[in-house]
């Protein structure tokens, strides 16, 4: 078993238990290391945890036990899934079928270092976004095959981090116990939230192709609709529009830079109308439109919507992107909080880990200042139950929301 020595000084977050080692803290040369998994220690030969390296991830040395006696093998990295999917058993007990979907695997939150899994119904969408994952995927879809039994496994490289984790972007299709190259488009995989419908057709969407991080903000937000007149920004495959047309909300426009997504919601809401899930007659008080969700609210009329969602993508990826991310998310809500009707309400969203709660907070004070209007906070949102943030490892904290009502006094 190989040995890293982690630079004097360096060693105080990892004995915090933060899963992350960059290679200025490593003392040993990379040229006497092999990928694997290492025993790290201090300058002094005080041992801190057992780990993953990698000298190709952007993180090459990611620590997944601190237990000295623990045996860090393929058996662990069983158990640690397992126990994951032990701890959500409560969305698996939901005896109306109202949620189907949720997140089983939420990354180094639950010890797993760049591995998110979701179920969508009868599938599991698996998301890596780093070497340790991707090294280990066949274990990893084999045990979640062996624990859960779904009908498909879905597995992509994540976007976002492809090219620091030098990964191509690929997406896999696992069934019947092995990988299998679709011969055409495969069918739509249906599911619940809340009892709105959802499809998600596999292999296409973003990531995933649903989010379900903000299940308990998308019912909150419902209480607002009824006759609303939302603008959804960022509206993806419509679930904010979903839950206000079933609040009774009178008129809705969606916005998103994809086609596609736009063309889904629209599905949404047709496949929700004939269930009756949500009023007769949503699907003609919908409005889509492809575009920039900067460029469109300037063109905007003051006091024409009275509920306004506001969820960008994730702006800050690095802190070094920190500073220009809070300018564009107080350009986004100034415009909103011009635009909107007096009481109206705004829900605002940062998926950014890189900006924080009181970051947010602050911005939504100064563009208040800016557009010459009081704000009241009437909830402060996170991310869902399934979502952990585990406290050793800040950066599992990633969204960040407030819900506010405009004043202009």
């Amino acid at each position: 078993m190989q040995t890293i020595t982690i630079k004097a000084g360096k060693e105080k977050q990892l004995l915090r238990r933060h899963p992350w080692v960059f290679s200025g803290a490593i003392e040993t040369k990379p040229s006497t290391l092999e990928v694997g998994v290492s025993r790290v220690q201090t300058d002094s030969g005080h041992f801190i945890a057992w780990g993953w390296y990698d000298e190709k991830s952007h993180i090459p040395l990611r620590l997944l036990s601190w237990i000295e006696e623990e045996v860090v093998d393929d058996q662990w990295l069983k158990r640690t899934i397992a126990e994951s999917v032990l701890r959500r058993s409560a969305f698996f007990q939901d005896k109306q079928g109202g949620t189907t979907t949720f997140r089983l695997i939420h990354g180094e939150a639950d010890f797993l270092p760049g591995l998110t899994v979701d179920v969508y119904g009868t599938m599991l969408s698996v998301t890596v976004s780093a070497r340790f994952a991707w090294d280990k995927r066949e274990l990893i879809v084999e045990t979640l095959q062996g624990l859960l039994s779904p009908a498909l496994i879905l597995l992509s490289v994540d976007s976002a981090f492809n090219a620091s984790e030098q990964l191509k972007e690929t997406t896999l299709y696992w069934q019947d116990g092995g990988w299998f190259i679709p011969e055409k488009r495969l069918e739509p995989i249906r599911f619940r939230e809340d009892s709105v419908l959802y499809e998600v057709i596999p292999g296409t969407g973003q990531k995933s192709g649903f989010y379900c991080d903000r299940r308990e903000i998308r019912t909150i937000v419902e209480r607002y609709g009824s006759d609303a007149v939302l603008l959804d920004l960022g509206a993806y495959t419509g679930s904010f529009t979903l839950h206000a047309l079933r609040g009774g909300a009178k008129e809705v426009t969606l916005v998103d830079s994809s086609a596609s997504a736009l063309e889904q919601a629209v599905h949404h809401v047709a496949i929700n109308e004939e269930a009756g899930i949500i009023p007769e007659g949503s699907g003609a008080r919908t409005t889509t439109v492809v575009g920039d969700m900067f460029e469109h609210l300037r063109t905007v009329a003051n006091d024409h919507y009275n509920l306004i969602v506001i969820d960008p993508p994730r702006l800050a990826t690095t802190k070094a992107q920190t500073e220009g991310a809070l300018k564009a998310y107080k350009d986004l809500n100034r415009l909103a909080m011009e635009r909107i009707q007096h009481n109206g309400i705004i829900a605002t969203f940062s998926s950014s880990a890189n900006v924080t709660s009181e970051m947010l907070r602050l911005t939504l004070a100064f563009a208040a200042t800016d557009a010459n209007v009081e704000i009241q906070i009437l909830h402060q949102f996170t991310q869902g139950e399934d979502h952990p943030i585990r406290l050793s490892f800040g950066e599992s904290a990633y969204l960040d929301g407030f819900l506010i009502r405009v004043l202009r006094r």
